[in-house]
């Protein structure tokens, strides 16, 4: 743990669930060290960390799928490639259930939405302990490992969606079809246009708040449970960890999935004519 941490149970927990942060304070650009140097940092900072280990997961996720493609085989599939085939299939056929358009877009940008979030939320499976204390010992105040818990990561993936939810929008139904629809949507009378455009924003700007807000918050409140375990005594910890951990076997692709299964409804009725 950093020199400047609470050595209690609290710093301990804060300590865990702080971001690596890089930003502008008053002293000028700076790797904060400090909780006060953090709030000082404001929105002119950057989460090092959350972005090292999605673009981490990025690049495995491009590696892993560019090697088995290369070597693929008919004759004799291998495991990994079974697995990734599964995979694919698993994702092109929930995408030809749920989009009810044609768009050759939809079933790679859904592969490539599950893989990266499963892969970005299986680094929870990592003990909690293991790579601050690696932080630590080279000098980093700070290390918090899973980006899915850091709402920053996962509106960042969100508003990439909401960006092509509204493009396909403008680009299938055109500037006054969209229009016509959040006005006349769901009462289909001009003296209430008002009422009909305030609720369609509300439901149009909510979507990357409900898939942000629902990814961060299943993997932030299992990643407090985990550092809350590790504070137990180490006998206590090892019964407790090995079904949290099994329950979380089950959670982390669930949550990948319905990231991906609500990102496919979206866009499914962005293509829509109502």
């Amino acid at each position: 743990m950093a020199a400047d941490a609470d050595p209690s149970a609290a710093g301990y927990i804060q300590h865990h669930l702080q971001n690596l942060v890089f930003g502008k304070t008053p002293d000028g650009w700076m790797l904060a060290r400090t909780h006060e140097q953090v709030e000082q940092m404001g929105f002119w900072s950057i989460n090092l960390d959350t972005m090292f280990f999605s673009i981490l997961m990025g690049i495995i996720f491009l590696g892993l799928f560019r090697y088995v493609a290369k070597r693929a085989s008919i004759d004799k599939p291998g495991t990994l490639q079974c697995i990734v085939e599964w995979t694919v299939e698993f994702i092109d056929n929930t995408v030809k259930d749920v989009f009810t358009a044609k768009n050759p877009l939809i079933a790679p940008l859904a592969l490539t939405i599950f893989v990266w979030v499963f892969l970005m939320n299986s680094l929870k499976w990592i003990p909690v302990d293991y790579l601050p204390d690696l932080a630590s010992a080279i000098g980093l105040p700070y290390w918090k490992v899973v980006p899915t818990a850091d709402p920053n990561g996962t509106f960042g993936i969100s508003l990439g969606v909401f960006v092509l939810i509204l493009y396909y929008s403008f680009k299938i139904k055109g500037v006054g079809g969209f229009t016509k629809e959040l006005a006349f949507t769901p009462f289909n009378h001009w003296l209430l246009v008002p009422f009909n455009l305030f609720l369609e924003l509300i439901g149009l700007f909510t979507k990357p708040l409900s898939l942000a807000l629902r990814l961060f918050g299943n993997m932030y409140a299992g990643e407090v449970i985990f550092i809350l375990i590790a504070l137990l005594p180490f006998w206590i910890q090892w019964i407790l960890n090995v079904p949290w951990a099994i329950f979380h076997i089950l959670v982390i692709p669930l949550q990948a999935f319905v990231f991906m299964v609500l990102s496919v409804v979206y866009l499914s009725a962005a293509h829509e004519h109502h």
